[in-house]
């Protein structure tokens, strides 16, 4: 049975006595975390959470939050990891979205449990904290300790595993139901172009309420070990990697940039660290080729996917990133590779209908890893979920070798003067000017052309940059219709968790939206 409970239980059979958590607070075997994930299945029954209820996790990374997910997965519960950079509103919408029995919170987000808006659940919270606290929540480990292991309930392929609600980038958050099959399924499809081995580190970087962290449950599988950061910052995660021979870990761009430009970078041994995946948000060439040249002998891989499809689609080989840096071949970098073994991808035009290799169309995709759709979202899912593919909402093209170039968000392409344009060409060559550290290129209001492209940038360190300085280095890279008259250069760009720029933000702010 592909599902996460037979994951678990393979483990702790075959690798029980291999480290699964390296971590500040203590380390775990296989046998040992595999005991405590029995241990906190039981605690949930004792406050009542049944097979096929969800229950609301409202903590920052660390090993407890990856027990509490796998301890839903041994009962047949559906945990529901909460994004805690929400404000109490957004986050009171999931837990009613969702109808969460329990919240269970760390104590570094207790403050969030007090507000109004979570009221209704004060008397159904789990606290979790490394020891005992007066407070007058059950507490995590004091019951943990006096639990007994309960028998795992036998889920079914196609029942649901997580509930995760996306980023809300293109509207109100929705909550996206991957089974056992889809989450089971993906880390299989990603093990081998990851080239995964048993004596790995994984570390969590990405936020675990987040589906990039998903790429977490390969390394699971493999009998793996990992390792958590609770909140991101470069010389936090440089030292992570160095005392605890971390091996592989997942980046979003903006967590690479910030950690190149960290002035300690030199000072940290990272000889274990062999493979440094990024993902979330496409990665301007310049910065590919900055990252290749620093962490040096680590490979570098980049994947494509989307919540939705648990999460990975594509990834592009280290190989190509060794030979585009070796070459100075960069084309293939703009790429996100083939899709993985048991994917089909398709590129279709508004009609579906297939277009020929090269030109420019809706990316839809099905697979094993493919969700099952949307919670209480009919009509969505009519839309998004039809004859049997996923429709993405992301523009791209394929090239003749299969590998997949992404160009826009459908919502994100920019109708000027009735030209199509990819605001993320634009955004590639703004990128080649030395002095824009982040950019991003949204469509306004245009009384002559209906639309009109509008930049907003952050100046590296130290740059002076102005508007004639930007148009005569386009001018140089693309058409003049592509070019952006209107432009704002600020300190920092509105972001979700992962470190994706939110344009949703930027239009409001800058279209009136």
């Amino acid at each position: 049975m592909l599902t996460m409970v037979s994951a678990l239980e393979r483990v702790q059979r075959l690798y029980g006595a291999r480290p699964a958590i390296i971590d500040r607070e203590g380390n775990f075997t296989w046998s040992e975390f595999f005991d405590r994930v029995t241990r906190v299945a039981g605690v949930l029954r004792d406050l009542g959470i049944r097979q096929g209820d969800h229950y609301a996790i409202l903590c920052r990374n660390g090993f407890r939050h990856a027990e509490l997910i796998h301890a839903g997965y041994w009962m047949g519960a559906i945990p529901v990891p909460v994004n805690y950079r929400l404000a109490p509103p957004e986050i009171r919408f999931i837990l009613e979205d969702a109808n969460c029995t329990t919240l269970i919170v760390e104590d570094a987000l207790i403050g969030l449990a007090a507000t109004e808006e979570l009221s209704p659940w004060r008397d159904r919270i789990l606290y979790v904290a490394p020891g005992r606290t007066e407070v007058e929540w059950p507490q995590y480990e004091a019951l943990l300790a006096s639990t007994p292991p309960v028998d795992c309930h036998l889920s079914n392929e196609d029942d649901d595993a997580i509930l995760l609600y996306t980023g809300g980038t293109t509207g109100r958050s929705k909550g996206v139901r991957l089974s056992h099959k889809n989450v089971f399924s993906n880390g299989m499809q990603v093990m081998h172009p990851m080239g995964i081995r048993s004596d790995d580190v994984y570390f969590h970087l990405a936020p675990m309420f987040h589906s990039a962290d998903l790429l977490g449950t390969c390394f699971t599988q493999c009998g793996a070990a990992h390792s958590f950061l609770a909140q991101f910052t470069p010389a936090e995660a440089l030292s992570a990697i160095q005392d605890f021979g971390v091996t592989v870990a997942m980046m979003a761009p903006t967590m690479i940039i910030m950690t190149l430009q960290d002035k300690s970078f030199d000072k940290y041994d990272l000889s274990s660290f062999r493979l440094l995946f990024y993902g979330s948000s496409p990665m301007a060439v310049e910065w590919i080729r900055r990252a290749m040249e620093r962490f040096q002998g680590v490979d570098i891989q980049q994947g494509y996917g989307l919540t939705e499809t648990s999460p990975i689609l594509t990834p592009l080989d280290p190989a190509e990133h060794r030979e585009a840096l070796d070459t100075g071949e960069y084309g293939i970098l703009k790429s996100t590779g083939q899709p993985l073994v048991s994917i089909d991808l398709r590129i279709v035009d508004d009609g579906d209908q297939e277009v020929p290799t090269g030109e420019a169309g809706e990316v839809i995709v099905r697979g094993p890893n493919v969700a099952k759709g949307y919670l209480n979202r009919p009509e969505e899912n009519k839309r998004a979920f039809r004859d049997g593919w996923f429709h993405t909402g992301d523009v791209g093209s394929v090239d003749e070798n299969g590998n997949l170039y992404l160009l826009d968000r459908k919502k994100d392409m920019i109708i000027t003067g009735g030209e199509n344009v990819y605001s993320s060409e634009v955004e590639a060559a703004l990128y080649q000017h030395p002095g824009v550290n982040e950019a991003a290129v949204v469509g306004v209001p245009d009384e002559k052309y209906g639309e009109a492209l509008f930049a907003v940038i952050v100046p590296a360190p130290g740059a002076d940059l102005t508007e004639e300085q930007i148009i005569s280095h386009c001018r140089e890279r693309i058409g003049g219709y592509k070019i952006p008259r209107r432009m704002a250069f600020v300190q920092e760009m509105p972001k979700s968790a992962m470190g994706k720029i939110l344009k949703t933000e930027l239009r409001k702010i800058y279209g009136g939206e």
